[in-house]
C-alpha cells in the first residue's frame, strides 16, 4: 500500500515551505541555521518563549506565524532539552512532530537540524520514526474517518513531504536509507497483520513472500502435496480443516560469507483462526486475523536485510495455514506424526501455532543447519497474563542469545523478557498415547507451549522462541505506532543481525 509520507535532505529549507520547524535546546539555545532565520525574520525568542511558557524542555513546543523574511507560513519550535543524541528521544522527536504536522494540515514542512548534538544516526531514526507514526491503514475506507465518538475525525493530508535540513548530506543521506530500509520492513509486516483473511489466505500470503524476489531474496514456496511428500504431518493436520490449502514459504538473503552459515527466522502464519474444533468463543474472534504476526514480521525482517544489503546470509521460513472447523478438519485425540518422526496428541486443536513451527523448525534445521534459529509467533493467551503488551516472551537455553536478544529489544524498542524453560515443565506435556500432547494444561501456558517447540530443536542448536502475542497487534499507540498491526519484531531481529552478525 503506498505511503503518503516523503522524506528528502537539503542543506537549506527550499523556498515556500509551510511549517518550519526549528529545535530550541533548554533556556532557548538555537543552532547557527535556526539563528539565523530567527533573525531575519526579526523575531523576539524571548518574549514570544514567556508568553507560551516555552523554555526549550524536552517536548516543549511553541508555534508563531512566520513573519516577512521567513519565506514559510508558520513557524512551530521543538524544545529539546540540554542534548538530544539518544535514539530513542529520535523516535519520540518523530511522532511527535507527525502529531504537530498533520494537525496543522500540512503538506510540506521543512525541519532544521543543526544542534550541535545531530549526528547522522539520530537523523536516520528521526526519519524512520516520521514514516512510522505517519502510517496508516485505510485502504478499505470508502469515506471519511470516524472518531471514536462516531463524529468525523480529520484525515492525514493525502502527501506530507518533510525536508530534513542538514550539513553533511552525504552521510544523513546514508543514515535515512539504512533506517528507511527498517521502516520499509516494518510496513510490511503491519500491512499484513492489517489485511482482511478473506483477502490474505495462505496462497495470497506466499504470494506477498514470492514477490519479494523482487529485493534480491530468493525465494521457494511449497505447496500441500510437497509438504506431504516431506512428511510435514502437524502442520497439514492444521490446514486439513480449510478450504484454503496451506503453504510454506523460504525466503533466502545471501549477503554473507559463501558457505557460511545462515541465521534463520520461523514464522508462524495462521491467517485466521477459529480455534478449530475446540472452537474459540465469538468476542474478539475477529482479532485472529493477526494469529499470522509471527510471519509477518519474518516477511519484513527479510524485506529490510535484502533493502540494505545486509552483510549476512538469513533464511526466513513461514508455515501459512487457516484453522478452520470442518468434517475435515484435526479432532481433539487425534495422534499425528510431524516431520520430524514424533508423535502428538492433539488435546486442544486450538493450540495450532505450535503444530506448524514444529514442522517448519526441523525443516530449517535438516536443510541448512543454521547457526541460529529464532521464531516468532503469537502462540499464547497466557503470555498476555504474564507480561502484557510491553514486551514479548523470550524462551532459550543460550544465554549468550538472551542477552543479544534482550540488548536487541532495548536498542530496537521491540523488548523481550526472558521466561523460564525447564524439564520439569516437560511432564506436562507428556502423553500417555504419544511423544507428547499439545497443551498442558491451565498453568504456565506460555512455558509449556515453548518446551513443546524445544523437542523439535536438535541438540546443540542455538534457538530461540519469541512469543508475540501480546505485542504482534492491538498493543496500543506510542511514539512510531498508531495501528492495530505492530510490526513488532522487525526491528529487533533486524538488530540482532547489526548486533551479533555484521561485527
Amino acid at each position: 500500500m503506498p505511503q503518503t509520507l516523503s522524506v528528502k535532505t537539503a542543506a537549506h529549507p527550499a523556498k515556500k515551505t509551510e511549517i518550519l520547524v526549528l529545535y530550541v535546546g533548554e533556556g532557548l539555545k538555537l543552532g547557527p541555521e535556526a539563528e539565523k532565520l530567527v533573525k531575519a525574520g526579526g523575531l523576539d525568542l524571548k518574549k514570544l518563549a514567556k508568553a507560551a511558557k516555552f523554555n526549550g524542555k524536552p517536548s516543549e513546543t511553541m508555534g508563531v506565524l512566520a513573519p516577512e523574511g521567513i519565506d514559510a507560513d508558520r513557524i512551530v519550535m521543538l524544545g529539546y532539552g540540554k542534548h538530544d543524541t539518544d535514539l530513542k528521544t529520535a523516535r519520540a522527536r518523530g511522532g511527535q512532530l507527525v502529531t504537530i504536522l498533520e494537525a496543522l494540515k500540512a503538506e510540506k514542512a521543512a525541519i532544521i537540524l543543526d544542534t550541535p548534538d545531530t549526528d547522522p544516526a539520530y537523523v536516520g531514526r528521526l526519519a524512520e520514526a516520521l514514516k512510522l507514526r505517519h502510517y496508516k491503514f485505510d485502504k478499505y475506507r470508502a469515506g471519511k474517518d470516524k472518531g471514536d465518538n462516531g463524529n468525523d475525525a480529520p484525515k492525514p493530508p493525502a502527501k506530507l513531504t518533510v525536508t530534513l535540513c542538514v550539513d553533511d548530506k552525504r552521510a544523513v543521506d546514508k543514515a535515512v536509507a539504512d533506517r528507511d530500509a527498517v521502516a520499509e520492513g516494518i510496513i510490511l509486516a503491519r500491512n499484513l497483520v492489517n489485511e482482511p483473511p478473506n483477502v490474505l489466505g495462505p496462497v495470497e500470503f506466499a504470494g506477498v513472500a514470492n514477490r519479494l524476489s523482487d529485493f534480491g531474496l530468493e525465494v521457494e514456496v511449497l505447496t500441500d502435496e510437497q509438504m506431504r511428500e516431506l512428511g510435514m504431518g502437524a502442520l497439514l493436520a492444521v490446514a486439513q480443516g480449510s478450504e484454503r490449502p496451506g503453504r510454506l514459504a523460504i525466503m533466502q538473503w545471501k549477503g554473507g560469507k559463501k558457505g557460511a552459515a545462515p541465521v534463520c527466522f520461523v514464522g508462524k502464519g495462521v491467517v485466521f483462526d477459529t480455534g478449530g474444533i475446540s472452537i474459540k468463543p465469538g468476542a474478539g474472534m475477529e482479532d485472529m486475523k493477526g494469529d499470522m504476526g509471527g510471519a509477518a514480521a519474518v516477511a519484513g525482517v527479510m524485506k529490510t536485510l535484502a533493502l540494505r544489503k545486509a552483510k549476512v546470509n538469513a533464511v526466513g521460513v513461514i508455515g501459512l495455514v487457516e484453522n478452520m472447523p470442518d468434517g475435515k478438519s484435526y479432532r481433539p485425540g487425534d495422534i499425528i506424526t510431524s516431520m520430524s518422526g514424533q508423535t502428538i496428541e492433539v488435546v486442544n486443536t486450538d493450540a495450532e501455532g505450535r503444530l506448524v513451527l514444529c514442522d517448519a523448525l526441523h525443516y530449517v534445521q535438516d536443510r541448512f543447519k543454521p547457526e541460529v534459529v529464532i521464531d516468532l509467533a503469537t502462540l499464547t493467551g497466557a503470555v498476555l497474563v504474564a507480561l502484557g503488551q510491553e514486551y514479548a516472551g523470550l524462551f532459550t537455553d543460550d544465554d549468550g542469545l538472551a542477552t543479544a536478544l534482550s540488548e536487541a529489544g532495548e536498542t530496537s524498542g521491540d523488548k523481550v523478557w526472558r521466561q523460564p524453560l525447564h524439564k520439569n515443565y516437560d511432564k506436562m506435556i507428556d502423553s500417555k498415547f504419544a511423544d507428547m500432547k499439545n497443551v498442558g494444561g491451565r498453568y504456565a501456558g506460555s512455558i509449556t507451549a515453548a518446551q513443546f517447540l524445544k523437542r523439535f530443536i536438535n541438540k546443540d542448536q542455538s534457538w530461540a522462541h519469541l512469543d508475540i502475542a501480546g505485542t504482534g497487534f492491538g498493543a496500543g499507540e506510542n511514539d512510531t505506532n498508531r495501528s492495530w498491526g505492530t510490526g513488532f519484531g522487525v526491528a529487533l531481529l533486524d538488530q540482532l543481525v547489526r548486533d551479533r552478525a555484521e561485527k
